[in-house]
């Protein structure tokens, strides 16, 4: 028996042990390269239709091709904006996961993006970026960016406020909203309010205790990273030649970015360097709010909504998405002149 078959594994919390058994009898914990076309076949199969993205009219739903991107079409922007609601909208700017090798922007996560929007009074703009390993690095995090600038320049257009933009994802696509919140930082040209990164991948080197101590539990484990990370970097992924912007964790510093709710389960393979990726933004100055969910596998609240630690997940979020509005609330009125002022 190897030393990694010797480690101890966190427990499943009770309500989501089940729910886990039954996913792994249908599919496996490891992804490897082979198995990549299947899992996107699966999540494309699993589309949200126009009436589940309106919801019976309580969204207005357009979809917007950026050709500048990309003339062929495949980088498009599906805006959902609250029927009927006046005044410019926060924005939840959402990126999909699937490993970078699958996923689409009106796959099943985009129904927690939903609802919470419906929650807060928030608009969402889902970017459908390329994937890997057709489209390697730098194209997924260049699209999504991509997608962030034209959302600030066309906000107008659909009643947005680029000023309280939000970047959003889980797993590949937390990985990719903190990048581009790094690239926004560097290019200083772009505003972001928040980022929301929910069990993101953000380190290519998969050399962490929980990748070893999780290989071959949950539902994404380190096999399933490397797949991933591989069909992104190529030969380069764990080399010296990797960009902070594709691999988060490899910035050199992670200081002046916008504030960051950063959560992840206790039960995953991601744990722990979601947790150092947390601890640096915190080491270096920044604003960040960590939640480490016990006995909380990968994406769990997705696959098992109704567990009890999936509704105190939600609230989490929407609570901090609360106080980081209101705080920009704050600042914009202490910024503007008092009518006593000649």
């Amino acid at each position: 028996m190897t030393a990694v078959e010797n480690l101890r594994v966190p427990p499943v919390d009770d309500e989501l042990d089940g729910p886990l058994r039954d996913i792994l009898s249908r599919r496996p914990s490891s992804i490897t390269p082979d198995r990549i076309l299947t899992d996107r076949k699966r999540i494309g199969e699993a589309k949200l239709s126009d009436a589940e993205v309106s919801r019976d009219g309580a969204f207005t739903i357009t979809t917007e091709k950026l050709l500048e991107r990309d003339p062929s079409g495949a980088v498009a922007a599906l805006i959902a904006r609250p029927t009927g609601v006046a005044g410019l909208l926060p924005v939840a700017y959402s990126i999909h996961g699937g490993g970078m090798f699958a996923g689409h922007n009106r796959s099943a996560e985009l129904a927690r993006e939903l609802d919470q929007a419906q929650e807060l009074g928030m608009a969402v703009v889902s970017i459908d970026y390329r994937l890997a390993p057709e489209h390697p690095d730098p194209t997924p995090v260049d699209d999504c960016y991509a997608g962030l600038v034209w959302v600030i320049r066309n906000a107008a257009r659909f009643g947005l406020d680029p000023d309280r933009v939000v970047v959003t994802g889980a797993s590949a696509g937390g990985a990719l909203a903190a990048g581009i919140a790094l690239k926004a930082r560097d290019s200083g040209g772009v505003p972001i309010l928040g980022q929301l990164l929910l069990c993101p991948m953000v380190d290519d080197r998969v050399d962490s205790w929980s990748s070893r101590q999780m290989d071959g539990h949950g539902i994404w484990d380190s096999t399933s990273s490397v797949t991933g990370w591989t069909a992104l970097l190529g030969d380069r992924r764990g080399g010296p030649d990797v960009s902070p912007y594709a691999a988060p964790a490899r910035a050199a510093s992670v200081a002046d970015l916008p504030p960051a709710y950063v959560e992840v389960g206790a039960f995953e393979a991601l744990r722990d360097e979601t947790i150092a990726y947390a601890a640096r933004i915190s080491a270096e100055g920044g604003d960040a709010e960590l939640h480490v969910w016990g006995g909380a596998f990968h994406s769990f609240d997705e696959w098992v909504p109704e567990a009890r630690v999936s509704h105190t997940a939600r609230r989490a979020r929407a609570d901090w998405l609360r106080r980081l509005f209101a705080a920009a609330d704050e600042r914009a009125e202490r910024a503007r002149p008092s009518s006593q002022e000649s």
